[in-house]
């Protein structure tokens, strides 16, 4: 291959039968990815058409200098050469372009080893998404049984992990989220307040705008919204934590050494997840009140000490300990979700990330599932 001079001659492709059922192709100028090269179909559309062509010849005569532009157009002539059983003679090629479209075709391409691009049907993407979806569930009901065995081996004292390993995910998922779930939570509360002042002052009932924030708050919004936090923040960190292990074989190793990974990795996660979201929900009731309050005092002809007292007339035992109940649920859910999708993360770069995804996607669906199922039972029983 020459280099590229600042005098180029258009690259030319001519055709002409030869004897014996053959055909020459005549190559001309210089063949550079710069030049605007002639399409390799003009000799291949040859092939089809006439059914005696049994040879393919080259001439270079007139040949300058080239480039892997021209080896891209003898390559694509020589897979639809074999293809339709065409002889190809590459003795009038340059001796360098023969070494290199020798070396091409040196080894056989391996049957299956080509990218095929097959446009499926919405049947048949319905139907994988519905084995995937299976398969994933299969494998989330197993890991929870392991989990639930390694709870066991807790209880018996034989877990294998170490206690600072826990003080440090306590302290990731505990103090560590304290910002953005005072932000959300002070954001939300607001929300809240200015929507009750708006529809509740018309009807003269300004003042149950505390017991609107604050019932929804305790109840409901303060737990589903940390656990929404959570699953972005702490189930996406364990999934890309322990996902990244894999990748690093460092998972294998500690299996190899006779450690359950389930028990080192993956309890002090959960353990630690379940303790601190019910401290995480209070502190997100507490700030969403205080956001109900700086709307509500601010926009009704009320004071702090009334806002204050209304508030605590409207919550109960029963609202606060059904919230923290819940609490445990989602925060349950979500480190399960992330520890899940970060064992079986696969031994790749992207898989990683993948891993990531799916475990924010599945924490985030299982908190919406479980809050469903857990308001109608409230319901039922009069929570």
């Amino acid at each position: 291959m020459t280099n590229k001079n600042n005098q180029s001659q258009p690259a030319q492709l001519s055709l002409a039968d030869g004897s014996h059922d053959s055909l020459q192709a005549t190559l001309t100028g210089d063949w550079l990815l710069g030049n605007g090269l002639p399409d390799a179909d003009q000799v291949t559309a040859r092939f089809a058409g006439a059914s005696r062509l049994q040879r393919l010849e080259y001439a270079t005569p007139g040949l300058g200098h080239w480039d892997s532009g021209l080896m891209t157009f003898l390559v694509n002539i020589q897979r639809n050469a074999d293809d339709a059983g065409i002889a190809v003679d590459s003795s009038g090629l340059p001796e360098g372009a023969q070494k290199l479209l020798h070396l091409a075709f040196a080894v056989k391409e391996r049957e299956g080893a080509r990218r095929v691009f097959k446009r499926e049907s919405f049947f048949e993407q319905v139907g994988k998404a519905t084995d995937e979806m299976w398969q994933q569930s299969l494998a989330l009901v197993s890991f929870l049984g392991e989990l639930m065995q390694s709870f066991a081996r807790l209880l018996k004292g034989k877990a294998n992990f170490q206690r600072s390993d826990l003080l440090v995910v306590l302290q990731e998922a505990g103090a560590e989220a304290l910002p953005i779930v005072s932000l959300i939570s002070f954001l939300i509360g607001m929300i809240f307040a200015f929507v009750g002042v708006i529809q509740l002052q018309a009807l003269g009932a300004g003042i149950y705008t505390a017991d609107l924030v604050a019932v929804a708050m305790v109840r409901e919004m303060s737990a589903i919204m940390t656990g929404i936090i959570m699953a972005g923040r702490t189930g996406a960190s364990y999934a890309a934590q322990l996902g990244t292990m894999k990748v690093n074989e460092e998972i294998d190793a500690l299996t190899t050494m006779g450690i359950d990974p389930i028990d080192f990795l993956v309890l002090p996660r959960v353990i630690a997840l379940i303790i601190m979201m019910p401290f995480l929900t209070m502190y997100g009731s507490l700030m969403g009140i205080l956001g109900g309050m700086l709307v509500g005092v601010s926009m009704l002809d009320v004071n702090v000490i009334q806002y204050v007292e209304q508030t605590k007339a409207a919550v109960g035992l029963h609202d606060l300990f059904g919230g923290l109940f819940k609490a445990v649920v989602y925060g349950t859910l979500v480190a399960t979700a992330g520890t899940q999708q970060g064992i079986a993360c696969g031994n790749s770069a992207m898989a990683v990330g993948q891993a990531t995804t799916k475990a924010v996607v599945m924490g985030i669906v299982l908190i919406v599932v479980s809050a469903s199922i857990l308001t109608v039972i409230y319901i039922n029983i009069g929570i």
